[in-house]
This record gives structure tokens, C-alpha cells and sequence, in this order.
């Protein structure tokens, strides 16, 4: 079976190490182009790139799919293209290429969370099941037949970071799974229903910038969201402060707080009131010194004339 591989970032060059591992001909590797470098530095190959460069397979890097990108798919002559987090929109005509078409590797239980950020809005959703759906792919978004589910745990501690972890293990194994039952002419595709579909938008710069005037729970559960990146973040007074772990507490609330105000600091954590609820911080990092990612403990020997009672914590600088 004659695989064309497209994809981008690690998660997706989990699944092409699994592909090649695992003996599949892999007869071209499409990513997205190299990113410009920092300050005049080299541009910056995908992960992807740079792991089908090891092992000596062609790469293809168009800025768009457009006629000429068509052109060289169907002259590579694929079974299938395998798409993981590839980055682009692949046009009906590209669909149509390949003997067994395009399958797609999406992280979530489709129909829940079709769109560019599963994993991380299945954590803002507070949901306690999430997986890997290996999906044939049509011109809609993510709403082409299911080839396969499986399925894991979504865990109350579980950050964007550690689900995309437990995701790049379970994902090579199912697109495999899938490869060889297409490949055997066992598998049997489902019709993806859109009763429950829900669409998991693109994280943006502005939600990381907390606002107090959400629930404990909501705020917490963004907190998660935004490890590793963008980060969540909030002001305190002009100091830009990110938040890497929180956990929502019992601490009653005093009653004439307001969102955002610093309630107390203690080793295991800096308690902040929110809209509902309170907050305990248990570790952050601020601009002053190395900028390392303190606990609570370091927090309160070290920088206590910072995070004062009574402070109040805002979306924007003062």
C-alpha cells in the first residue's frame, strides 16, 4: 500500500514514526512550509519535516493545494493519504486521488469536537472521555464517515500537554489498526451523524488572558487548557503573571470580594476569588529574576510583598 503522508507538528510525526516502524511504504511526506526563524535565524522545519529527512523520504511542502500540488499527488500515484494534523484544507479534487481516498486522524469521539482544537476545548468542556476517531474524509469538516474509534480517559488533571501525550501514543496504534483493515477490505464505515456535533474553534491569544469573573471550575479548567500554550496569564498591577496549575478549593469566600482579588497566600497555594468559587494557584511565573515556574511553596518564601492580600488580579495591565 502506497502511503502519502501529510502532517505537521509532533503529534503527527507519532503517527508517520509508527507508519515507518511498523514497515508501511510511505512514497512521500507533504508538511507545511518551514517557519521563519527568529532574529535572521534559519527557517524552522515541522516536526514532520525533519523525520521524514532522517529516514531519507521525499517531502513536499506547498503553501496551498492548489493545481500544481494536485498535479504532483496524482503523479505519486497513491493507495491512501494519511493526514494528521496536517494543517490545510485538502480540495474534493485531492480527496479523489488516492485508491482508497484521504483518512484523517482527528482527536476527539466524533461528532463531538470536529474543528482545530479538540483536545483543548474537550478540556474546557470538562469532559471525562475523549479519543482518537480515524475518519474517511470528505469536503466537509470533519464530517466525513468513521473508519474507527478508540476510545481513553480525560482526566481531572489533564492538561492540553498531557492529553496530547496519551493521544500520540493511542493514535499510531489506531491509524494502523485502520491501514490494515482497509488494506484486508474489513473495514466498515459508519455514517458520522450530526446529532451532538459540536466544533472545537481555534484557541486565540486573547483567551489567555484570564477573567476573573468566571466560575473557580471555568477558570481552572482553561488553566489546563492553555498548558502549554499560549499559556493563561493575568495582570497584577503591571506585572504579566502565568498561570501553569491551579486546582478550585473549599476556602469559604469572603463576601465583599471582588473577581480576582487575593484572598491569602500560603506554601500550598495563592487563593484568589473568582466570579463562583475560589481559586488556589499552585504554580505561576513572573517576569522578575530567571522567570522559572514556581510552586506555591517558592511563591510564599520568596515573593510574598508581591501577591498581597487584597490585590486584585485583571485581564488587562494597569
Amino acid at each position: 500500500m502506497r502511503i502519502v503522508f501529510a502532517g505537521t507538528p509532533e503529534f503527527a510525526a507519532s503517527h508517520l514514526d509508527a507508519l515507518i516502524q511498523a514497515g508501511f511504504e510511505v512514497c512521500s511526506v507533504w508538511t507545511q512550509p518551514d517557519k521563519p526563524g527568529k532574529r535572521g535565524t534559519q527557517p524552522v522545519p515541522s516536526a514532520v519535516k525533519r523525520l521524514a529527512s532522517r529516514h531519507n523520504i521525499s517531502v513536499y511542502q506547498p503553501a496551498r493545494i492548489d493545481r500544481v500540488a494536485i498535479k504532483r499527488l496524482s503523479s505519486l500515484q497513491p493507495d491512501i493519504m494519511a493526514v494528521v494534523a496536517y494543517g490545510q484544507i485538502l480540495p474534493k479534487a485531492a480527496l479523489q486521488i488516492p485508491t482508497y481516498g484521504c483518512i484523517n486522524v482527528h482527536a476527539s469521539i466524533l461528532p463531538r469536537w470536529r474543528g482545530a482544537a479538540p483536545i483543548q476545548r474537550a478540556i474546557q468542556a470538562g469532559d471525562d472521555t475523549t479519543g482518537i476517531t480515524i475518519m474517511q474524509m470528505d469536503p466537509g469538516l470533519d464530517t466525513g464517515d468513521i473508519l474507527t474509534v478508540e476510545r481513553c480517559s480525560l482526566e481531572k488533571q489533564d492538561t492540553s500537554a498531557s492529553l496530547m501525550q496519551k493521544l500520540s501514543l493511542l493514535g499510531p496504534k489506531t491509524l494502523i489498526k485502520t491501514l490494515r483493515l482497509i488494506s484486508s477490505g474489513a473495514v466498515k464505515p459508519i455514517k458520522q451523524s450530526d446529532t451532538g456535533a459540536t466544533y472545537a474553534r481555534k484557541l486565540t491569544k486573547q483567551e489567555a488572558a484570564i477573567d476573573w469573573s468566571l466560575t473557580a471550575i471555568e477558570i481552572e479548567r482553561n488553566i489546563r487548557m492553555l498548558n502549554p500554550s499560549p499559556v493563561a496569564f493575568t495582570w497584577l498591577n503591571s506585572l504579566r503573571v502565568k498561570l501553569w496549575q491551579a486546582e478550585c478549593c473549599n476556602m469559604k469566600r469572603v463576601t465583599d470580594a471582588v473577581a480576582g482579588e487575593i484572598l491569602g497566600l500560603q506554601k500550598d497555594g495563592l487563593f484568589i476569588a473568582c466570579g463562583t468559587g475560589v481559586l488556589k494557584i499552585t504554580a505561576l511565573q513572573i517576569p522578575i529574576g530567571k522567570g522559572k515556574i514556581l510552586s506555591a511553596t517558592d511563591l510564599h518564601n520568596s515573593r510574598r510583598d508581591l501577591f498581597v492580600q487584597r490585590e486584585i488580579l485583571q485581564a488587562t495591565a494597569n
